[in-house]
């Protein structure tokens, strides 16, 4: 079960790291200023395909990797739901900016249940 988890949260992470590089100016709007934007949509995208990969070829290095990623990126996240940009149109209304916010908890829970 735990080979499956990992499976599917390595697709994920990689996937989401490829976009950070095919669509660096949607990512950028959620980087609170005066952060230089494309700068930590770049190494945040290389940062989650490493965790990716990493989860399937060394687990535990990889689930502290995706941790630390996580919690590195939260600020965007507040700064997305209190400013209320939109990435790839989300959010649609402004209480999903911030429902968002406890799913990375979940995230992070899932990540951790993959070790």
């Amino acid at each position: 079960m735990k080979w499956l988890l990992r499976l599917a949260l390595a697709a994920f992470f990689v996937r989401a790291g490829q976009l950070h590089f095919l669509h660096t100016e949607q990512w950028e709007v959620i980087v609170p200023p005066p952060l230089p934007a494309r700068a930590c949509v770049l190494v945040s995208g290389l940062a989650e395909i490493v965790g990716g990969v990493a989860l399937l070829l060394w687990p535990r290095g990889g689930v502290w990797w995706l941790i630390a990623l996580l919690i590195a990126v939260f600020p965007a996240n507040v700064y997305q739901a209190m400013s209320g940009v939109k990435l790839y149109g989300f959010p649609d209304q402004p209480w999903k900016g911030w429902a968002r916010l406890p799913m990375q908890i979940v995230l992070i829970g899932l990540v951790w249940l993959a070790r």
